[in-house]
């Protein structure tokens, strides 16, 4: 007979499924926030991120700062380099999770490409900055 005992989840692993979890409901959102930042400002200032310290707030990520990141790491963050290098806005999502001393990279491909996420949803990026930002607060606060 075999059991099975389930650990509690720690602190660094729980942000993570928080933020997956959230990635995973809000999809078409934000497919269409990454497009509509794109349209705005291209990748001038870098890859978005997603800080949920103090609370959670959208940021962006230059490429330098990565770049200096992974130098610090031992070169340890060169794929997520290269994956920021090849991203491709009009097809995929890609977005940078910033927890305490920790980040964790957030890429896929909605259901429905970027550009027609954006259409769909009809909001504006400010809107939706604030709409996403209050969700996953709302998330983060019920799951403490």
């Amino acid at each position: 007979m075999i059991f099975a005992t389930t650990q509690p989840e720690s602190p660094e692993n729980k942000w993570r499924r928080q933020l997956d979890k959230f990635v995973k409901e809000h999809q078409q959102e934000l497919a269409a926030l990454s497009w509509g930042l794109w349209l705005e400002n291209g990748d001038n200032k870098g890859t978005i991120g997603i800080d949920l310290q103090p609370t959670p707030h959208f940021v962006y990520c230059p490429k330098e700062a990565i770049e200096k990141l992974n130098s610090k790491a031992e070169n340890r963050l060169q794929e997520v380099l290269g994956i920021v290098e090849h991203y491709k806005p009009e097809v995929e999502v890609l977005m940078i999770g910033i927890g305490k001393d920790k980040i964790k990279l957030i890429n896929f491909e909605p259901e429905l490409a970027p550009p027609a996420c954006y259409e769909q949803v009809g909001q504006d990026v400010d809107t939706l900055l604030k709409h996403l930002e209050q969700r996953l607060s709302e998330q983060l606060n019920a799951e403490k």
